[in-house]
């Protein structure tokens, strides 16, 4: 295997995270969301959607897994993983202007098996 391929198979892998974010979104929607953000960077993180629930600014995350071979995608919410959003949050507030004291915030992970959707609200 060369350079090229683990290449194509990162972009494939990145193409495939988007397609599946696009679908927990449509599933937000559905849900009365209202989608702020696609993948809000930082310098360390990123945050995969930033969406509006009635009172409160939603930071999600999204695990996409095919099968159960590499676990359930719920579990890959790590704490490492859960720290480096909740940085990545704090700048978007900063950056974005809002009062961090009076913003009502929540951190939820959409998990997708297959094609089942679970929606943890306050995972962390």
């Amino acid at each position: 295997m060369n350079d090229l391929d683990d290449g194509d198979r990162s972009l494939n892998k990145r193409k495939l995270g988007k397609l599946w974010e696009r679908k927990a979104a449509d599933y937000l929607r559905n849900e009365g969301y209202l989608i702020l953000f696609f993948n809000y960077r930082t310098r360390y993180s990123e945050i995969d959607i930033i969406a509006q629930d009635r009172e409160a600014l939603v930071f999600i995350e999204v695990k996409y897994r095919r099968g159960n071979a590499q676990g359930n995608p719920l579990e890959a919410v790590d704490f490492r993983k859960q720290r480096r959003i909740t940085d990545a949050a704090l700048c978007f507030l900063k950056e974005k202007g809002y009062n961090i004291d009076k913003t009502s915030i929540r951190f939820d992970v959409i998990g997708i098996l297959g094609n089942e959707i679970t929606h943890i609200k306050n995972a962390f």
